[in-house]
């Protein structure tokens, strides 16, 4: 039997992606990433044109931690011929098609990488985990990470009618031809997928073709908070400060700190706001609607059409509306690895809300067995970076840095200007 990899991962987004390609370069270390896709896809269906990270080039899969690492981004515009472009474009916010290229590019030079192989479950052996991979056979390991992602989320009214006239963002690009053939389209939730869908509609829909309708619980369009010390809650120290305060508190702060990870960006709420205008010149008001405070409380189909009901939250009226087509940009959770874990139930710790348990380095707490890590799978314990690219590479880094049981890759005591909580005040 083959030595056991020192290290497997399953799936294959840009979390695990960016740990494949830290470990890439480690002598002697033997590690292996599956992915049951074909090939590296991220977000296929929110490529609108014209949409941009919302996070700085750097913050690409190895760059905060490993600036001269062969897979970097200016490695990556390098290899094609464009850093002069990109050096003249001024662009610190990469398109996001171009981030998915980049991605695709550094998948197709890591050997390690393994697509169209889906892991069914992981065991303990005893002495290595044991990944049911399909079509591959048993693969060992001496520990295991989870990168499997997120997946989409309707509100429970909604979800019966999923497919009849209703879709996530994350399908918009799939269904774009048709909503922009129905009459009267709502586009539900004001996050930035929200905000993206409902401009890229408002500019291609002739004026005078149906109503096209913007909804949020929200009590506002916010923008997000992308000022330079607000964004120091996406840093390490941030992450330490937050793995360190209890259960309760870290569930009450995480709802708190929407404007950090489920608001708008300001450039595309102007882009929103010069469309409309642009459509009052000569007199009128375009035909929109948009309506923050307000929560879609029930629905159903009738006549081919699908019945609203709506209630304003502050307010507590009531009303419906009749629509032809919903788009849900209402977010994601973490995807459940129930079924992944089977094997494993009576050893993985859960916390009070029957969530993974969690450390410091991104380990699951297992009553036994070998190291056990998550990626993006970890908001609860760890803040609402959990999901930002930004602190990827650092992850990645860090769990790299505890299943080699030394330092491969050399990480900064400090991040911040913010010195979060009171310990020793300077």
């Amino acid at each position: 039997m083959d030595p056991p990899l020192d290290l497997a991962g399953v799936g294959i987004g840009p979390a695990n992606l960016s740990l494949a390609a830290l470990a890439a370069p480690v002598d002697g270390l033997r590690t292996a990433f599956f992915e049951q896709s074909p090939r590296f896809r991220w977000h296929p269906g929110l490529m609108i044109d014209g949409t941009t990270l919302q996070v700085p080039f750097l913050a690409d899969l190895v760059s905060l931690v490993d600036p001269v690492n062969p897979l970097s981004f200016l490695a990556y515009l390098r290899d094609r011929e464009r850093l002069f472009p990109f050096y003249l474009a001024e662009n610190f916010h990469i398109p996001r098609a171009e981030y998915d290229d980049y991605c695709a590019w550094a998948s197709a030079r890591l050997p390690a990488c393994r697509y169209g192989q889906r892991v069914r479950s992981v065991r303990w052996a005893g002495d290595v985990f044991e990944l049911d991979v399909e079509p591959a056979g048993v693969v060992r390991a001496r520990a295991v990470v989870l990168g499997v992602g997120t997946e989409p989320v309707l509100p429970a009214p909604l979800e019966p009618l999923a497919g009849n006239g209703v879709v996530h963002s994350a399908d918009y690009l799939p269904a774009r031809r048709r909503l922009l053939a129905a009459p009267d389209v709502t586009v539900v939730g004001s996050g930035q997928s929200g905000a993206e869908v409902f401009l890229d509609l408002l500019r291609a829909r002739p004026s005078g073709h149906g109503t096209l309708r913007w909804l949020t619980r929200t009590p506002a369009y916010a923008p997000m908070e992308y000022s330079k010390l607000g964004l120091e809650q996406f840093t390490p120290d941030y992450v330490r400060f937050f793995h360190g305060l209890d259960e309760p508190t870290r569930d009450r702060l995480v709802p708190a700190q929407w404007q950090l990870y489920k608001a708008i960006s300001a450039e595309t709420i102007a882009e929103i706001h010069d469309e409309l205008y642009r459509r009052t010149v000569g007199g009128g008001w375009p035909n929109t609607a948009l309506l923050p405070g307000v929560e879609v409380v029930a629905a159903g189909e009738g006549d081919g059409r699908i019945e609203l009901s709506l209630r304003h939250v502050a307010q507590g009226a009531a009303a419906s509306v009749r629509t032809d087509a919903v788009v849900c940009a209402t977010g994601y959770r973490e995807r459940d690895t129930a079924a992944l874990l089977a094997p494993l139930a009576d050893l993985v710790e859960r916390d009070a809300a029957g969530r993974l348990a969690v450390d410091a380095d991104y380990r699951v707490r297992l009553r036994a067995g070998g190291p056990l890590f998550v990626q993006n799978a970890e908001r609860h314990t760890h803040g609402v970076g959990a999901p930002d690219l930004g602190l990827v590479a650092w992850r990645s880094a860090r769990i790299l840095n505890t299943v080699c049981g030394r330092e491969v890759h050399r990480l900064p005591a400090r991040t911040a200007f913010t010195t979060f909580g009171l310990g020793e005040v300077p």
